[in-house]
């Protein structure tokens, strides 16, 4: 039985929280802006209608002087510098409202032709015009939306924009923070780690000269005992490189990859075969951190064989791709990573074993991607059948 552990699972429950807070604050921010439309179309179309109708008024009805005045102020209360109003007769002539500045020195034809050409723009705000039956014809009145409401109209979308980029620029704030926060635990607990093994390291050291220095002791145990200090002393290396910025330097990566790996094979199952083929022509150098590239590769390889239960075939692909590129493949036949696990199988805490903390993977992609400037990925997996990771390199040209 397998099990699955994804101890960071949780941080992705504030990522839905905040995505759900943006999505309510848009819709609510669009559905008030759209009230506020429909309320101001309203009382524009409202507007409009008044001033038909006290026009028709005017026009069909023989008033006095001061009735005549009275409608005259009511038409001009309803006129208006924003809404674009044209009057339509019925021999076709166009007449523009005080909101339509036609420019001056234009005869009549010109006049009608450059109103038709506004009474166009306001056909495309959909807005129906308002009959007014008159006693032998009918004359029309056209209007478009003011100003105002065009920019409401509008406004919505530039609301959503800001939402939207208020709740990347948040994600990405927190995200970041989260990020930072994981690098000083990789640093402190780096550091931390180098110096609690630097002082048994030493006292080890000493008494392998000790055993050396002793005809008695066994000389193949002692250089057994010497290989196993040696180790712990490049997983020391290892921690303080982690813990600062490492050196880089030029390394034949073939030879790296290969020298490494015949130490590996001592120390793996002997019942998975192991293949490195080596198809590197140009470039085959590339700066590095030795002792932490061997960590990245000791790290998928040690991945592969429990993805195998130690029984199995191993290989490594090197060659060149383009842009000077190195890509490393380190290919498995073990049991394949499912769709569901593939974007998290680098994630810090996920594992499919019972034991472990889930941490090598994530490790080896921070070494390559921030200490190499190179990529690692899941180049292929397929359930049942393996896995192959990609290391992706500059080569030195």
């Amino acid at each position: 039985m397998m099990l699955t552990v994804d101890i960071y699972s949780k941080n992705t429950w504030w990522k839905i929280a905040f995505l759900a807070f943006c999505v309510i604050l848009g819709a609510f921010s669009l559905y008030f802006t759209d009230r506020i439309v429909s309320k101001l179309e309203e009382r524009e179309k409202q507007q409009i209608q008044l001033y038909a109708e006290s026009f028709k008024f005017m026009m069909t009805n023989e008033l006095d002087k001061d009735v005549n005045f009275f409608f005259e102020k009511i038409k001009k209360a309803n006129e208006n510098t924003t809404i674009p109003v044209i009057l339509k007769d019925g021999a076709g002539y166009l007449t523009a409202s005080e909101s339509i500045q036609i420019p001056e020195g234009l005869n009549s034809k010109e006049q009608q032709a450059f109103l038709q050409e506004k009474l166009n723009e306001i056909l495309k705000d959909d807005n129906p015009p308002f009959v007014l039956d008159m006693d032998f014809h009918k004359e029309y009145v056209y209007y478009g939306n003011s100003r105002l409401l065009n920019m409401l109209r509008y406004y919505p979308v530039f609301q959503l924009i800001v939402v939207l980029i208020f709740g990347l620029a948040a994600y990405l704030f927190f995200d970041a923070s989260r990020r930072a926060e994981q690098n000083r635990v990789w640093v402190g607990l780096a550091k931390e780690t180098a110096h609690q093994l630097g002082t048994p390291l030493s006292s080890l050291t000493a008494w392998v000269e000790y055993f050396k220095s002793d005809p008695s002791y066994d000389p193949e145990i002692v250089r057994e005992l010497e290989k196993d200090v040696e180790r712990l002393d490049v997983i020391t290396t290892r921690f303080s490189n982690i813990g600062s910025v490492p050196v880089l330097k030029e390394e034949n990566i073939a030879e790296t990859v290969e020298v490494f790996m015949s130490y590996l094979k001592r120390r793996i199952s002997s019942k998975v075969s192991l293949t490195i083929e080596n198809r590197l022509e140009a470039f085959p150098k590339a700066s590095i951190n030795k002792y932490l590239f061997e960590w990245v590769i000791e790290n998928i390889c040690k991945n592969a064989v429990d993805a195998m239960n130690g029984v199995g075939a191993l290989k490594i692909t090197m060659e060149n791709i383009k842009h000077n590129q190195i890509a490393i493949d380190i290919t498995d036949t073990g049991k394949g990573i499912s769709k569901q696990n593939l974007s998290k199988v680098f994630s810090a805490g996920f594992s499919t074993k019972k034991r472990g903390w889930g941490l090598g993977l994530t490790l080896a992609k921070r070494i390559i991607e921030n200490y190499h400037n190179g990529k690692l990925f899941v180049k292929h997996s397929e359930v049942g059948k393996g896995t192959t990771f990609r290391i992706v390199i500059d080569g030195v040209v």
